[in-house]
Protein backbone atom coordinates (compact mmCIF):
# COMPACT_ATOMS: atom_id res chain seq x y z
CA UNK A 1 0.00 0.00 0.00
CA UNK A 2 1.14 3.37 -1.27
CA UNK A 3 2.18 5.33 2.38
CA UNK A 4 0.21 8.89 2.53
CA UNK A 5 3.14 10.50 3.91
CA UNK A 6 7.02 9.84 3.29
CA UNK A 7 8.89 7.35 5.84
CA UNK A 8 12.37 6.78 5.69
CA UNK A 9 16.13 6.50 7.83
CA UNK A 10 19.14 7.89 7.40
CA UNK A 11 20.36 5.31 5.34
CA UNK A 12 19.38 2.47 3.24
CA UNK A 13 21.59 -0.37 4.47
CA UNK A 14 22.52 -2.08 7.75
CA UNK A 15 23.85 -5.64 8.56
CA UNK A 16 21.21 -5.88 11.14
CA UNK A 17 19.06 -5.16 8.13
CA UNK A 18 19.06 -8.11 6.14
CA UNK A 19 17.18 -10.59 7.24
CA UNK A 20 14.06 -8.03 7.98
CA UNK A 21 13.77 -6.52 4.62
CA UNK A 22 12.22 -7.86 1.49
CA UNK A 23 14.35 -9.63 -0.89
CA UNK A 24 15.73 -7.33 -4.17
CA UNK A 25 18.57 -6.67 -6.56
CA UNK A 26 20.15 -4.60 -4.19
CA UNK A 27 20.08 -2.70 -0.55
CA UNK A 28 18.48 -0.32 -2.08
CA UNK A 29 16.19 -2.31 -3.71
CA UNK A 30 15.14 -3.20 -0.91
CA UNK A 31 14.83 -0.50 1.38
CA UNK A 32 12.72 1.03 -1.12
CA UNK A 33 9.98 -1.51 -1.09
CA UNK A 34 9.44 -0.80 2.69
CA UNK A 35 10.01 2.92 2.88
CA UNK A 36 9.48 5.86 0.05
CA UNK A 37 12.36 8.34 1.21
CA UNK A 38 15.83 8.55 2.64
CA UNK A 39 18.28 11.43 3.97
CA UNK A 40 20.99 11.30 1.60
CA UNK A 41 23.58 11.47 4.28
CA UNK A 42 26.50 9.93 1.20
CA UNK A 43 26.38 13.20 -0.44
CA UNK A 44 27.74 15.05 2.67
CA UNK A 45 30.43 13.19 2.94
CA UNK A 46 31.20 12.58 -0.56
CA UNK A 47 30.12 13.58 -3.95
CA UNK A 48 28.81 10.31 -5.67
CA UNK A 49 29.80 9.55 -9.83
CA UNK A 50 26.88 10.51 -12.07
CA UNK A 51 26.90 7.27 -12.90
CA UNK A 52 26.64 6.23 -9.45
CA UNK A 53 23.22 8.02 -9.14
CA UNK A 54 21.80 6.66 -12.53
CA UNK A 55 22.05 3.51 -10.21
CA UNK A 56 20.41 4.78 -7.96
CA UNK A 57 17.76 5.90 -9.85
CA UNK A 58 16.90 2.48 -11.77
CA UNK A 59 16.69 0.50 -8.13
CA UNK A 60 13.83 2.98 -6.76
CA UNK A 61 10.07 3.45 -7.88
CA UNK A 62 8.77 6.77 -9.12
CA UNK A 63 7.15 7.96 -5.84
CA UNK A 64 10.04 7.25 -3.71
CA UNK A 65 12.14 10.57 -2.64
CA UNK A 66 16.07 11.12 -1.62
CA UNK A 67 16.56 14.16 0.50
CA UNK A 68 20.41 14.54 -0.18
CA UNK A 69 22.71 16.90 1.77
CA UNK A 70 24.65 19.16 0.14
CA UNK A 71 28.52 18.36 0.46
CA UNK A 72 29.67 19.76 3.63
CA UNK A 73 32.26 22.30 1.97
CA UNK A 74 29.38 24.12 0.88
CA UNK A 75 27.78 24.06 4.05
CA UNK A 76 30.02 24.04 6.70
CA UNK A 77 33.27 25.13 5.06
CA UNK A 78 31.85 27.94 2.95
CA UNK A 79 28.93 28.66 5.11
CA UNK A 80 27.23 28.82 1.43
CA UNK A 81 29.68 31.67 0.82
CA UNK A 82 30.82 31.48 -2.65
CA UNK A 83 30.05 28.23 -3.24
CA UNK A 84 28.29 28.68 -6.73
CA UNK A 85 30.68 26.24 -8.68
CA UNK A 86 30.62 23.92 -6.24
CA UNK A 87 26.62 23.76 -6.45
CA UNK A 88 26.48 23.99 -10.03
CA UNK A 89 28.98 20.75 -10.10
CA UNK A 90 26.82 19.42 -7.54
CA UNK A 91 23.20 19.41 -9.56
CA UNK A 92 25.04 18.36 -12.49
CA UNK A 93 26.26 14.95 -11.06
CA UNK A 94 22.76 14.26 -9.16
CA UNK A 95 20.85 14.98 -12.31
CA UNK A 96 20.13 11.92 -13.46
CA UNK A 97 17.86 11.39 -9.82
CA UNK A 98 16.02 14.76 -10.31
CA UNK A 99 12.51 12.96 -11.40
CA UNK A 100 13.01 11.49 -7.41
CA UNK A 101 14.36 14.29 -5.39
CA UNK A 102 12.40 15.68 -2.76
CA UNK A 103 13.60 18.96 -0.97
CA UNK A 104 17.56 18.71 -0.49
CA UNK A 105 18.41 18.81 3.13
CA UNK A 106 20.38 22.00 3.60
CA UNK A 107 22.15 21.31 7.22
CA UNK A 108 23.78 24.16 8.66
CA UNK A 109 26.64 24.41 11.61
CA UNK A 110 26.37 25.86 14.74
CA UNK A 111 28.81 28.28 13.31
CA UNK A 112 26.05 29.57 10.78
CA UNK A 113 24.36 32.27 12.68
CA UNK A 114 21.92 35.58 12.37
CA UNK A 115 24.95 36.79 10.63
CA UNK A 116 25.27 34.80 7.69
CA UNK A 117 21.04 34.47 6.99
CA UNK A 118 22.08 36.59 3.85
CA UNK A 119 24.41 33.59 2.12
CA UNK A 120 21.24 31.54 3.12
CA UNK A 121 18.36 33.71 1.17
CA UNK A 122 21.37 34.38 -1.68
CA UNK A 123 21.90 30.11 -1.52
CA UNK A 124 18.09 29.28 -1.94
CA UNK A 125 17.02 31.92 -4.27
CA UNK A 126 19.65 30.85 -6.81
CA UNK A 127 17.96 26.94 -6.88
CA UNK A 128 17.18 26.34 -10.62
CA UNK A 129 13.22 25.93 -10.34
CA UNK A 130 12.05 23.31 -9.15
CA UNK A 131 14.67 22.13 -6.86
CA UNK A 132 14.37 22.98 -3.36
CA UNK A 133 15.36 22.87 0.20
CA UNK A 134 14.54 22.09 3.66
CA UNK A 135 16.69 24.10 6.32
CA UNK A 136 18.27 22.50 9.47
CA UNK A 137 19.65 25.35 11.50
CA UNK A 138 21.84 24.14 14.85
CA UNK A 139 23.11 27.88 16.45
CA UNK A 140 21.58 28.71 19.57
CA UNK A 141 20.49 32.61 18.19
CA UNK A 142 17.65 30.17 15.91
CA UNK A 143 16.03 28.67 19.19
CA UNK A 144 15.26 31.96 21.49
CA UNK A 145 12.42 33.22 20.02
CA UNK A 146 14.28 36.29 19.49
CA UNK A 147 15.01 38.95 16.65
CA UNK A 148 17.55 35.64 14.58
CA UNK A 149 14.86 33.48 15.05
CA UNK A 150 11.93 35.21 13.89
CA UNK A 151 14.14 36.23 10.65
CA UNK A 152 14.60 32.94 10.24
CA UNK A 153 11.72 32.20 10.31
CA UNK A 154 9.84 34.85 8.15
CA UNK A 155 12.26 33.91 5.16
CA UNK A 156 11.53 30.60 5.53
CA UNK A 157 7.37 31.14 5.48
CA UNK A 158 8.21 33.50 2.70
CA UNK A 159 10.15 31.49 0.37
CA UNK A 160 7.08 27.93 1.04
CA UNK A 161 10.35 26.47 2.68
CA UNK A 162 10.63 23.79 5.58
CA UNK A 163 12.32 23.99 8.43
CA UNK A 164 13.73 21.02 10.07
CA UNK A 165 12.77 19.97 13.01
CA UNK A 166 15.28 17.63 15.20
CA UNK A 167 13.69 15.76 18.19
CA UNK A 168 16.81 14.28 20.40
CA UNK A 169 14.83 14.10 23.73
CA UNK A 170 14.23 10.62 23.41
CA UNK A 171 17.99 10.47 22.94
CA UNK A 172 18.68 12.88 25.47
CA UNK A 173 16.71 11.29 28.35
CA UNK A 174 18.89 8.00 27.73
CA UNK A 175 21.39 7.62 30.77
CA UNK A 176 24.75 7.60 28.47
CA UNK A 177 25.76 3.75 29.89
CA UNK A 178 27.32 2.72 26.51
CA UNK A 179 29.82 3.87 24.25
CA UNK A 180 27.09 3.90 21.37
CA UNK A 181 24.56 6.42 23.46
CA UNK A 182 27.52 8.46 24.51
CA UNK A 183 28.73 8.75 20.73
CA UNK A 184 25.36 9.23 19.77
CA UNK A 185 25.02 12.10 22.57
CA UNK A 186 28.08 13.64 21.82
CA UNK A 187 27.18 14.11 17.73
CA UNK A 188 23.77 14.81 18.09
CA UNK A 189 22.59 18.42 18.95
CA UNK A 190 20.54 18.79 21.77
CA UNK A 191 18.21 21.86 20.84
CA UNK A 192 14.20 22.49 21.35
CA UNK A 193 11.61 21.37 19.00
CA UNK A 194 10.58 24.24 16.99
CA UNK A 195 8.13 24.08 14.30
CA UNK A 196 7.28 26.28 11.90
CA UNK A 197 4.29 26.19 10.41
CA UNK A 198 3.98 26.99 6.86
CA UNK A 199 3.01 25.65 3.16
CA UNK A 200 6.02 23.63 2.62
CA UNK A 201 5.59 19.63 3.67
CA UNK A 202 6.96 19.70 7.13
CA UNK A 203 10.15 17.36 7.29
CA UNK A 204 10.80 15.80 10.88
CA UNK A 205 13.97 13.98 12.10
CA UNK A 206 13.48 11.69 15.63
CA UNK A 207 16.01 10.48 16.53
CA UNK A 208 15.47 7.51 19.17
CA UNK A 209 16.18 6.49 22.85
CA UNK A 210 18.14 3.20 22.97
CA UNK A 211 15.39 1.44 24.64
CA UNK A 212 12.91 0.63 21.91
CA UNK A 213 9.89 0.72 24.32
CA UNK A 214 10.78 3.87 25.85
CA UNK A 215 10.70 5.51 22.41
CA UNK A 216 6.57 5.21 22.68
CA UNK A 217 6.03 8.34 24.86
CA UNK A 218 8.13 10.08 23.51
CA UNK A 219 6.33 9.21 19.37
CA UNK A 220 2.78 9.68 20.99
CA UNK A 221 3.05 13.42 20.09
CA UNK A 222 4.47 13.17 16.74
CA UNK A 223 1.36 10.58 15.74
CA UNK A 224 -1.33 13.38 16.54
CA UNK A 225 0.60 15.76 14.50
CA UNK A 226 1.61 13.41 11.62
CA UNK A 227 -1.78 12.32 11.49
CA UNK A 228 -3.15 15.94 11.18
CA UNK A 229 -0.88 16.13 8.48
CA UNK A 230 -1.77 13.23 6.37
CA UNK A 231 -5.56 14.76 6.63
CA UNK A 232 -4.15 17.92 5.52
CA UNK A 233 -2.65 16.22 2.56
CA UNK A 234 0.50 17.70 3.39
CA UNK A 235 2.97 14.27 3.07
CA UNK A 236 5.39 15.16 5.59
CA UNK A 237 8.35 13.55 5.72
CA UNK A 238 9.23 11.66 9.09
CA UNK A 239 12.60 9.96 9.74
CA UNK A 240 13.85 7.50 12.22
CA UNK A 241 17.15 7.32 13.52
CA UNK A 242 18.59 5.27 16.57
CA UNK A 243 22.13 5.50 18.57
CA UNK A 244 22.67 2.06 16.79
CA UNK A 245 20.95 2.38 13.16
CA UNK A 246 20.50 -1.22 13.15
CA UNK A 247 17.24 -0.94 15.59
CA UNK A 248 15.39 1.41 13.09
CA UNK A 249 13.76 -1.23 11.32
CA UNK A 250 12.51 -2.22 15.14
CA UNK A 251 11.73 1.81 15.91
CA UNK A 252 9.51 1.50 12.67
CA UNK A 253 7.51 -1.20 14.05
CA UNK A 254 6.49 0.73 16.89
CA UNK A 255 5.92 4.10 15.01
CA UNK A 256 3.86 2.59 12.48
CA UNK A 257 1.94 0.57 15.20
CA UNK A 258 1.21 3.76 16.81
CA UNK A 259 -0.03 5.52 13.71
CA UNK A 260 -1.76 2.84 12.44
CA UNK A 261 -3.88 3.35 15.55
CA UNK A 262 -4.95 7.25 14.55
CA UNK A 263 -5.11 6.87 10.66
CA UNK A 264 -8.17 4.87 9.19
CA UNK A 265 -6.20 2.60 6.22
CA UNK A 266 -2.81 2.65 7.86
CA UNK A 267 -0.96 -0.75 8.64
CA UNK A 268 1.83 -1.65 10.80
CA UNK A 269 5.02 -2.66 9.46
CA UNK A 270 5.99 -5.87 10.13
CA UNK A 271 9.96 -7.19 9.47
CA UNK A 272 11.07 -10.63 9.34
CA UNK A 273 12.31 -11.79 12.82
CA UNK A 274 16.05 -12.48 13.14
CA UNK A 275 16.46 -16.20 12.94
CA UNK A 276 18.63 -17.66 15.98
CA UNK A 277 22.39 -17.97 15.42
CA UNK A 278 23.56 -21.40 14.83
CA UNK A 279 25.57 -23.25 17.57
CA UNK A 280 29.11 -23.97 16.94
CA UNK A 281 28.61 -27.76 17.64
Amino acid sequence: MALPYFLGCPQWQHPAWSRGLPQGKSPLNRYSQVFNCVEGNTTFYATPSQEQCQQWRSQVPDDFRFLLKFPRAITHDRLLSGVDAGVRDFLAVVAPLEDVLGPFLLQLPAAFGPEHLGNLWQFVDGLPAPLQCTVEVRNSAFFSKGEAEKTLNRGLRERSIARVCMDTRALFSATPDSEITIEAQRKKPRVPVHLLPGDAAPVIRYIGHPDLESNRRYLAPWVERVANWIEEERRPYFFLHMPDIGDALSLTEIWTELLSKRVDGLEPMHFKEKQPQMGLF
